[in-house]
């Protein structure tokens, strides 16, 4: 991975924030275009940041800097190798009615954690302001914010993402335990996938 706050600053506006052009990074990290794209010139050369060129009128298309997968993978995916490792084993040991009850187990435990942690949260403001807390805590890098009525919650990494791709009931999962966590104050659906290509998970949230 390239050295230097520079680079690590540019790699995570384009893991938080997704492509952007160099003039972009330039503004957002205050220095010269010229700069940025020196730093994006060795990113790419070194196999974490690729581009696409948009075209959007007369003229030069823009270009548009993007993470590759080892650009994602310069953020921690915890255990990955023992993950999948154990996910495989278990599949084989117990067959895919066991791995179910593993993660029904998993989920189980989960969303009694997050009940615990929530069990001052006064409003659903609250509520989804603490589950980005928590999300973030666990690695996610998850932020929230209003879109008019309704709530985005956003995880621009998953630090089990490895594990996710040989078990989809991960993502099951997870939405589930959102679902369960708001219970019928809320409605809560996925909008955005990692594993579907998208630049990060994001989950609507909307009150009933």
């Amino acid at each position: 991975m390239a050295s230097g706050s520079t680079a690590d600053n540019i790699l995570l506006q384009l893991k938080t924030e997704g492509p952007k052009t160099a003039k972009e990074l330039a503004q957002v990290l205050g220095i010269s275009a010229m700069g940025v794209r020196q730093h994006l010139s060795r990113l790419q050369a070194d196999g974490f940041v690729d581009y696409d060129d948009e075209r959007t009128g007369v003229g030069r298309p823009r270009r548009y800097f993007r993470l590759t997968g080892d650009g994602h993978g310069c953020y921690p995916d915890g255990h990955r190798d023992l993950s999948v490792s154990l996910l495989q084993l278990s599949r084989e040991a117990f067959g895919e009615d066991g791995l179910q009850s593993l993660l029904t187990e998993r989920q189980q435990k989960l969303q009694r954690q997050y009940r615990e942690r929530t069990r001052d949260c006064q409003d659903l403001v609250s509520l989804v302001a603490r589950l980005a807390e928590l999300r973030s805590s666990e690695g996610y890098m998850a932020q929230w914010q209003r879109d008019g009525e309704d709530f985005l919650l956003t995880q621009h990494h998953c630090p089990v993402c490895s594990a996710a791709k040989a078990c989809g009931g991960l993502c099951r999962s997870e939405l589930e335990t959102f679902k369960n966590l708001f219970g019928s104050d809320a409605e809560v659906s996925r909008e955005e996938h990692i594993l579907d290509g998208g630049r990060c998970c994001a989950y609507r949230i909307r009150k009933r």
